[in-house]
């Protein structure tokens, strides 16, 4: 009876102040701490690009659909190219009727040129008269510049027709590049119009690489920088773990609801596909980390003038006072650098006494 007495007492220690109550306290163990800035992210694919229209008309036929892999050059989609047709055959036509009339001009050219010759040695031989010399000569020049203008003609319909015909082609897509198709913006029969904006289609990403784009904070954004570790879990598949490196951090913010946020990028390969476009990822940066650390509770350690320091309890009394340095933080567990070793109690608080307890706990010593 005797010793149960004495093991009850030896609980109830008083608090070194003199207060009634009993001190709460930890034991110095070994643990894993990161200090982590968290946030929430977006999955979006890394390199992508939006396949749009430059010709307005109806999309004749669409021969993709979401979730097929396209190789670069395939066939994706045919607008009806029936007005863009027509302006490359009336194109043809003109270039043909100005050729025509530059057989007809080089013809006329020669002529005059024989004619003009032919004045020229009359006129040698004062066997004609100055007014049938000039009018020879003026007809040889107008002839010459009447060529030179229907051979700019021909030039500006050939570029006119090149410009007709490069748009007759762009009623007929194909794939920029490799990639899975993720979206699709046009359905079969769409009435498009690219007079003014370029309508998009379908966009191709290539799924092998993830973006992880998420929102931090302005009170925590200088804590990141680039290069430093960062690990996510999506939000249906919190079991799995992706670990990748802080890219960048963009340096225009944007506010939402008055709270000023950053938005930070890191990629993550996707070799299985398992990440897909727009899930939700909670992200945690890691700004510092210990591995199998000594460590205490955070409430444990205390701050002075003199440094860090932490109460050790040892024996029955009031706790000493023990110098400490600190590493890194959760602001669960503080890392233990110098001044306990593994097993120590340190003092984490003080419970009160109820009262009316105080006089039985005399009672028992």
């Amino acid at each position: 009876m005797v010793v149960v007495v004495l093991g009850i007492g030896a609980w109830l220690w008083p608090a070194g102040d003199g207060g009634a109550g009993q001190w709460r306290t930890a034991e110095v163990e070994r643990t894993d701490i990161e200090d982590l800035v968290t946030a929430l992210g977006t999955l979006e694919p890394l390199d992508y690009v939006d396949v749009g229209a430059q010709v307005s008309g109806q999309l004749e036929k669409l021969h993709v659909d979401v979730g097929d892999k396209v190789q670069e050059g395939q066939l994706l989609a045919e607008i009806d190219a029936s007005v863009q047709q027509a302006r490359v055959e009336e194109g043809e036509a003109q270039l043909d009727a100005l050729r025509a009339q530059l057989e007809q001009q080089r013809a006329e050219l020669e002529l005059a040129r024989l004619q003009y010759q032919r004045q020229e040695r009359l006129r040698g031989a004062d066997a004609t008269s100055d007014d049938a010399w000039q009018t020879a000569r003026a007809t040889l020049a107008t002839t010459r510049a009447q060529l030179k203008v229907l051979q700019a003609q021909i030039k500006q319909t050939e570029s006119s027709l090149a410009g007709d015909r490069a748009t007759l082609g762009y009623a007929t897509i194909y794939a920029p590049r490799d990639g899975t198709v993720v979206t699709l913006e046009a359905r079969q029969g769409q009435t498009l119009n690219a007079n003014q904006t370029t309508p998009t289609l379908l966009r191709i990403a290539d799924l092998s690489t993830m973006t992880v784009s998420t929102q931090v904070s302005e009170a925590d954004v200088d804590r990141l920088t680039p290069g430093m570790p960062v690990y996510f879990n999506t939000l249906g598949n919190g079991d799995v773990r992706y670990e990748s490196t802080l890219r960048q951090v963009l340096p225009t913010p944007e506010e939402v609801n008055n709270v000023v946020l950053y938005t930070a990028e890191f990629d993550i390969d996707n070799p299985e596909g398992r990440l897909m476009s727009g899930m939700t990822a909670q992200v945690f940066f890691v700004v510092n980390a210990a591995d199998n650390a000594l460590s205490v509770p955070a409430g444990a350690v205390k701050r002075d003038a003199d440094g860090a320091y932490v109460r050790v309890l040892a024996g029955k009394g009031a706790p000493r006072r023990q110098a400490v340095q600190t590493g890194v933080t959760d602001r669960v567990r503080t890392e233990i650098t110098e001044g306990l070793e593994e097993g120590q109690t340190v003092v984490v608080g003080q419970v009160q006494a109820k009262q009316g307890d105080e006089p039985r706990r005399r009672g028992l010593f």
